[in-house]
């Protein structure tokens, strides 16, 4: 099992050991991401010193960092909790290729309220009010017009 949180915690330390603090798949994980890309343009690359809970780092270098961790422990779960939430959507998209390629043969759980996270999911639940209301992929929820597509709307569809 393996967590990804909207505000991600760095240990002090380098990314490399950020990263093996998840599991042996270190290098597999680094690469999914794209941490490998974006640490060459660092002075020290995967030596880089993040500083105390990843503040060296932007939003969106700690969320990768925090994203190749969980998947370093190949785990069989994967829990995101608004794992995407704080981050811009080049590194968003990032995180969606990674996980397209990582999560066949496993299960995720994804909390998310910017709906381009779980767009591809096999199963989507929408909750208001602390209950379920729907339940389906995005193609069924979208023919059902009611809570989903209405978020959707508000998301994505421009007016005017």
């Amino acid at each position: 099992l393996s967590l990804v949180l909207q505000e991600p915690f760095l240990f002090p330390g380098t990314v490399i050991e950020n990263v093996a603090a998840g599991g042996p798949a270190v290098s597999a994980a680094l690469s999914a991401v794209g941490v490998d890309r974006f640490a060459r343009e660092w002075g020290e690359g995967m030596a880089t010193d993040v500083g105390e809970r990843g503040v060296r780092l932007s939003t969106g270098q700690r969320q990768m960092v925090s994203f190749a961790r969980a998947l370093a422990r190949e785990p069989r779960i994967l829990l995101l909790d608004e794992a995407t939430s704080s981050v811009d959507p080049v590194t968003e998209g990032r995180i969606r290729e990674a996980l397209a390629e990582i999560l066949p043969g496993r299960t995720a759980l994804v909390v998310a309220h910017r709906l381009s996270t779980v767009l591809s999911a096999d199963r989507i639940i929408v909750m208001h009010k602390g209950k379920v209301r729907e339940s389906g992929t995005h193609a069924e929820l979208m023919a059902a017009g009611g809570i989903y597509r209405r978020l959707y709307a508000l998301q994505f569809e421009k007016s005017g």
